[in-house]
This record gives structure tokens, C-alpha cells and sequence, in this order.
């Protein structure tokens, strides 16, 4: 596979000559003849108010080719050990393929359809509380949030703070609470700490998910899901991580969630490359960055149940790509992930909207429709044209007036609902791992948190 860095692709100093040549050329002229959308199950990926034309799209697909994608993305989803320096695979694919996901995913899911439907069924549990962080964290946490149903009341505490764990124990009764542990290594200091809180709490009964099952007993776990090394925990809420997500929505609903996610990998595995919409926003992510100098990139859900999502994503982005090495240790003279941020709409306009309009930076954005409400879907579709059209009055005063030509793309759904909210993941997760391919970085370590760690546990030890 290719480890060479983009740089030198004869692709990369083309789309650096076609960028100088294309900075002057403004959306409001290309916007009218044209038309760049691509499809796949339940989600169309608008893309025509971005800064590209056939030409910019030609050479983008020339350097995912010279930089090896077909093989790289045939080792993602054959589960090949492409997490070099950990020396595993990053096979989360592999937890919602149904019938061809391996035996021990599928007697996973098995025992946690058992588990939830009893706990939802027999009503002995008022309240789950879900404690993890990270990636055992923020993604259940999304989906308790977006899809719960009610039937149960899912908490989560994540923070060393421990009025986090307080918020998350507010009303409850040590008798009907049941508390799930999430850490593949069960010594994960954050977590275990609030365990360790619920159990002086008055805490009876609880479930871990983890690799260390010896640990995990000893603590008094009643039941215990397995993770596995090679799942990373960002990528992980397919799993038993998803455990007290599965609580909040359903046992059904988390099966639809697998299954939407499932049909965007056989898209992002079988669609050509111009009509392949993951890997188009990835590369389109590549030319705002690399070639048109965007720092960051603003994800912007008009929906209050996705408001979670941009934190969601600045972990799987930014922990996945935030790398200033590439896969053989050279150091990188090339931008990689940018700083992802954002907030709902239509909140977010009475926020940092200002910026993103009239800012002196330029921040590609994504709009999330889901087509819940025509307000939403209407603001949605303003706020997109109002940064790619702006003004074309020069009777305005210079503060009323809009610049445009600030890119920007659409994802629209039908509705809210397990099964898209796992499509929509999904696009995700693939557009970060064929960035990682076009960097040449490893988008599944991530040993920029571990020195942070280490010093806080000796500055502790000497108090």
C-alpha cells in the first residue's frame, strides 16, 4: 500500500495549480449551471456550493487513486491490521454486517438483546447511568439523547468533576439504578473513580463492558460485555459500548441503528468514487484544506436531538486525524484535520454565525437537513446560500454587505430515526479513514492524550 507522502503525487501539484487559478472565481458565478449531488440508502450529499468544478473533482479522485485507496480501503473492511502502531485492525464494519459479522459480534448482540429487553420489560430499573468517557461515552450518549424513547431514564456521567456524577444521580434510588462500567482496560482513572463514587453512593448492581473481565468481577460486576482491541473506542458504539444507548431506544431501534450504518459501508465499499458520497467528502475536505487554506470546519445539525453531534464528531475527527507525523514517523510539512466545531441550528445563527459570514476566515460547513420542520429546513437552505451567493449590492454600506464564496455542503435525511442516525455516523467514520489514506497518517491511534495522562498521575502522587 502507498506510504509515500501526497506531496509527492503528480495529482497533488496539479490541484495546487488549479487552486491558484481558481481563487478568483466566485460561487455566485458557478452556483447557476450546475448541479453536484451524489446518493446513496436514505441520504443525499449536496455539494454545489462548493469552491470545485469537473476539473477539481478529476484531479481530487487522480490522488486518492495515487495514494492507494482501493487497497486501503479493501484492508479497512477485510479487518487487516491497518492501525500500524498499535498493530491492529479497525473493524468496526465488522459489528454491524448482520449474518457476516463474526460469531462473537453476533452472540455480543444476542445477549444484549436478552439483557435489554429483560431490563425494560421487568421494570426493576428506574434509572441507567452509563459510566465512561470518551468514546464510551460521547457516542451512547448521542443516541440515548437523539432516540429515547422514555421507557427508561439514561444518565451519563464522563468528568473527574464530581458534580457530574451528582447531575447524573439526582433523583435516583441506590435500589432501582443500575450502573454500567464502560472501559476496555477497566483502569481508565475518569471512569473508574466514578464507579468507585456510585459504589460509596450506595450503588447495588452493575454491568461493565471491557476487555479485563477478571478485573471487571472483581469490582462486583454482575454481568460483563466484551470489547475488543480491534474496535477503538471512537468507533466503538456499535458495540456493547452502545449497551445503555440500546436501554434508552430499544433493542429494535439498535438493530435499525447497525443496519443504516451497514448500508453505507456496502456503499462506501461498491460506489464509484464521483458518486461515492463518504469518500467525496472527504476529498473535498482535502481541497478546503490543503489547497484552499480552510483551519476549520463547522458541522451544523438543524435538529436539537442531533445537538450532540458536533462533539461526537471533533472526537472522531480530530482524535483520528489531529497526527503531525505520517505512518513512517516523518514529521508532516502539510495541514491534516482540521478543527471541527459547531452547534444546532438554528441556535447557532444567533451564535457564531456573524463569524462565518462576515469573519475574516474562511470555515467550510456542513448543513444537516433532516427535514423535521420546514423552519428548520428553510434556514437551513438560507443560511447555505447566504454564504455561498452573499451580496451583490453596491448601494449597501460595507457593514451590511455579505462577501460570499464560502463553501459549504448539505446532508439531507428523511426524518430522524435510528436507521439514519447510523447512516449518517457512518459517512463520517469513512470520510475520516480516506482522509487518513490521502495524508498518509494512522486515523486509529492516538497517542497525543497519553503524555497528559502520565504527567497528572505524577503531579498527583506527589500530593
Amino acid at each position: 500500500m502507498n506510504t509515500r507522502s501526497p506531496t509527492g503525487c503528480p495529482a497533488w501539484a496539479q490541484l495546487l495549480a488549479h487552486a491558484e487559478g481558481r481563487r478568483s472565481v466566485h460561487l455566485r458565478d458557478l452556483l447557476a449551471s450546475r448541479k453536484l449531488a451524489a446518493e446513496a440508502p436514505g441520504v443525499r450529499y449536496d455539494f454545489s456550493r462548493q469552491r470545485v468544478d469537473a476539473m477539481t473533482l478529476r484531479l481530487l479522485a487522480n490522488l486518492a487513486d495515487e495514494r492507494g485507496f482501493a487497497e486501503w480501503r479493501e484492508a479497512l473492511l477485510s479487518g487487516k491490521p491497518i492501525n500500524s502502531t498499535e498493530k491492529r485492525a479497525a473493524w468496526h464494519t465488522a459489528l454491524r454486517a448482520g449474518e457476516s459479522s463474526p460469531r462473537e459480534v453476533r452472540d455480543t448482540l444476542a445477549r444484549m438483546k436478552a439483557l435489554v429487553s429483560n431490563i425494560r420489560s421487568e421494570k426493576k430499573f428506574r434509572r441507567i447511568v452509563n459510566l465512561g468517557t470518551g468514546g464510551s461515552d460521547l457516542g451512547p450518549r448521542l443516541l440515548a439523547e437523539a432516540l429515547g424513547d422514555g421507557a427508561l431514564e439514561v444518565r451519563f456521567a464522563a468528568n473527574a468533576d464530581p458534580r457530574d456524577l451528582e447531575r447524573a444521580l439526582e433523583g435516583a434510588d441506590p435500589q432501582t439504578t443500575l450502573f454500567v462500567v464502560v472501559s476496555k482496560t477497566f483502569t481508565t482513572p475518569e471512569t473508574m473513580s466514578n464507579a468507585a463514587a456510585a459504589k460509596k453512593w450506595g450503588g447495588k448492581v452493575f454491568y461493565a463492558v471491557t476487555s479485563n473481565v477478571e478485573a471487571a468481577k472483581q469490582f462486583g460486576a454482575g454481568e460483563t460485555l466484551p470489547m475488543w482491541d480491534w474496535v477503538g473506542g471512537r468507533f466503538s458504539v456499535w458495540s456493547a459500548v452502545g449497551f445503555a444507548a440500546a436501554c434508552a431506544m430499544g433493542f429494535d431501534a439498535f438493530q435499525e441503528f447497525l443496519s443504516g450504518a451497514h448500508e453505507i459501508d456496502t456503499h462506501f465499499a461498491q460506489a464509484p468514487l464521483e458518486r461515492n458520497i463518504p469518500v467525496l467528502m472527504a476529498l473535498i475536505g482535502v481541497w478546503n484544506g490543503n489547497f484552499l487554506g480552510a483551519a476549520t470546519h463547522a458541522v451544523l445539525p438543524y435538529s436539537n436531538a442531533l445537538r450532540l453531534l458536533p462533539a461526537y464528531l471533533q472526537q472522531l475527527e480530530m482524535e483520528s486525524n489531529g497526527k503531525r507525523v505520517d505512518r513512517e514517523g516523518r514529521p508532516l510539512d502539510y495541514p491534516t484535520c482540521p478543527v471541527v466545531w459547531g452547534m444546532e441550528g438554528t441556535v447557532s445563527q444567533h451564535s457564531f454565525h456573524q463569524l462565518l459570514h462576515q469573519g475574516t476566515q474562511i470555515v467550510p460547513a456542513d448543513f444537516i437537513d433532516l427535514s423535521l420542520e420546514k423552519v428548520l429546513s428553510a434556514n437551513a437552505l438560507a443560511q447555505a446560500d447566504a454564504l455561498a451567493f452573499g451580496t451583490d449590492d453596491p448601494g449597501l454600506p460595507p457593514y451590511k454587505q455579505y462577501p460570499g464564496n464560502r463553501p459549504s455542503s448539505m446532508l439531507l435525511l428523511e426524518g430522524l430515526n435510528a436507521r439514519n442516525l447510523g447512516r449518517l455516523i457512518a459517512l463520517y467514520e469513512h470520510k475520516v479513514f480516506t482522509q487518513g489514506v490521502i495524508w498518509n497518517i494512522n486515523s486509529f491511534d492516538q497517542w497525543g492524550v497519553e503524555l497528559g495522562k502520565a504527567l497528572a498521575g505524577e503531579i498527583l502522587s506527589r500530593r
